[in-house]
C-alpha cells in the first residue's frame, strides 16, 4: 500500500433553512493512496462538490478531520489556507476561468508567478504543461481565440503549474460536447499520471468516471466505492 495523501475522517456537513435541514456528509471516512485517479459520481445536490470544496479548503465541514498532503485542512488558518490552496491542491472548475486580457500561455504561468516563481522560470514550466495537453501552438492565444476545449485544456495545465500534490476537478468536462470530452478527458488523466498527482474527479460522465482507478458513489451522504 503507497503513502495515504487524503485521508477523511467522519466528516459531517449540513445545511439549514427555515424549512429544513438538509443532512449532504453524514459521518463520510475515506483514504486516497498518493498517485490514485478517483472518480465520485453522484445524484444532482448529494454533496459531491461539497466534498471536494472541503478537501480544497474553500468550505469547511462542520465536524470531521481533513488530510490532505500533510496538511490537516480543518485546522488551517485563512492564511494558512489560501497558501495551501495555491501550493497543495491544484482546481479544475465546470468552467474555465481563464482572464481574458492574458494569452493561454500568460494563463498557466500567473500562479507561479504570483508564488514567487521566476517569470522565466513560470514561463519555461507553462509551455511544457501546455505541451502536455498539446496546446504549443495555441500558447499565444486569447482566451477569446480559443474553443471551449481548448480554454479547458489550458485550465488542466494551469492547474499543475504548482506541482501541487493533489488535483481537484469539479465537472471538468459539463460545458462540452462529447468530441472535447473525450479530449479533455484523456489529456487530464494522462497528464495527472505522467506526473505523478493524485487525481479527483467530480462528475456526471460515466465515461469520464470511468477512466479512474478508483470509482465512488456519493448517496445518503456517504461515499460507495464502486468494483473495477
Amino acid at each position: 500500500m503507497g503513502k495515504i495523501i487524503v485521508k477523511a475522517r467522519s466528516l459531517i456537513k449540513d445545511y439549514s433553512s427555515s424549512a429544513e435541514t438538509l443532512h449532504i456528509l453524514r459521518g463520510l471516512s475515506f483514504d486516497i493512496e498518493e498517485g490514485t485517479s478517483v472518480s465520485i459520481t453522484g445524484s444532482s445536490g448529494s454533496g459531491k462538490s461539497t466534498l471536494l470544496n472541503i478537501l480544497g479548503g474553500l468550505d469547511r465541514a462542520d465536524s470531521g478531520e481533513v488530510m490532505v498532503d500533510d496538511n490537516r485542512v480543518d485546522k488551517l488558518a485563512e492564511k494558512q489556507l489560501t497558501r495551501y490552496r495555491r501550493v497543495s491542491v491544484g482546481f479544475i472548475f465546470q468552467f474555465h476561468y481563464l482572464l481574458n486580457d492574458f494569452t493561454a500561455l500568460e494563463n498557466v504561468m500567473l500562479p507561479a508567478y504570483i508564488a514567487g516563481m521566476s517569470k522565466k522560470t513560470a514561463l519555461e514550466k507553462a509551455r511544457l504543461l501546455l505541451a502536455d495537453v498539446n496546446m504549443e501552438a495555441r500558447a499565444n492565444h486569447l482566451p477569446q481565440q480559443l474553443s471551449g476545449g481548448e480554454r479547458q485544456r489550458v485550465a488542466v495545465a494551469r492547474s499543475m503549474i504548482n506541482d501541487p500534490a493533489v488535483i481537484l476537478a469539479d465537472e471538468p468536462t459539463g460545458n462540452l460536447d462529447i468530441e472535447n470530452t473525450a479530449i479533455v478527458t484523456s489529456l487530464l488523466y494522462e497528464s495527472a499520471e505522467k506526473r505523478g498527482k493524485t487525481l479527483i474527479v467530480v462528475t456526471h460522465d460515466k465515461d469520464v468516471a470511468e477512466r479512474a482507478s478508483r470509482r465512488y458513489i456519493l448517496a445518503d451522504g456517504v461515499l460507495l466505492e464502486q468494483g473495477n
